[in-house]
C-alpha cells in the first residue's frame, strides 16, 4: 500500500518561497506508469491542482502557477518537493501530495499539510 506524507514549514512569510516535500513509502517514484502530484485546497475554495512529475521525471504546471512552481524530486530518498516563490496570504491553504495513474486522476493522497503566508 503506498503511502505519502506531506511535510514543510507551517508559516511562512509574504514573497518568501514555500518548500514542502512529499515523502512516499510503499512504493517508487520511479515506478513505470504512474504521476505525483501537488494539489491545494485554499480557504472557501475547491482544490486547485498546481502541477505533477512523472515517472520519468517530467514535470508540468498549472498555467496560472507556472512562473512561481518548480517540482523536483530525491529517488534516492523516495521523495519530492514543491517549491512556491513569492508567496502571498493567498497561497495560505492545505496543501496535498498525490499519485495517480494518469495526469488526471489521483487516487492516493498524503493528509495534508496547512501553509500560512502571514507575515
Amino acid at each position: 500500500q503506498v503511502q505519502l506524507q506531506e511535510s514543510g514549514p507551517g508559516l511562512v512569510k509574504p514573497s518568501q518561497t514555500l518548500s514542502l516535500t512529499c515523502t512516499v513509502s510503499g512504493d517508487s517514484i520511479t515506478n513505470n506508469g504512474y504521476y505525483w502530484n501537488w494539489i491545494r485546497q485554499s480557504p472557501g475554495k475547491g482544490l486547485e491542482w498546481m502541477g505533477v512529475m512523472t515517472f520519468g521525471g517530467i514535470t508540468y504546471y498549472a498555467p496560472a502557477l507556472k512562473n512561481r512552481t518548480s517540482i523536483s524530486r530525491d529517488t534516492s530518498k523516495n521523495q519530492f518537493t514543491l517549491q512556491l516563490s513569492s508567496v502571498t496570504p493567498e497561497d495560505t491553504g492545505v496543501y496535498f501530495c498525490t499519485r495517480g495513474p494518469n495526469l488526471a486522476t489521483s487516487l492516493y493522497w498524503g493528509q495534508g499539510t496547512q501553509v500560512t503566508v502571514s507575515s
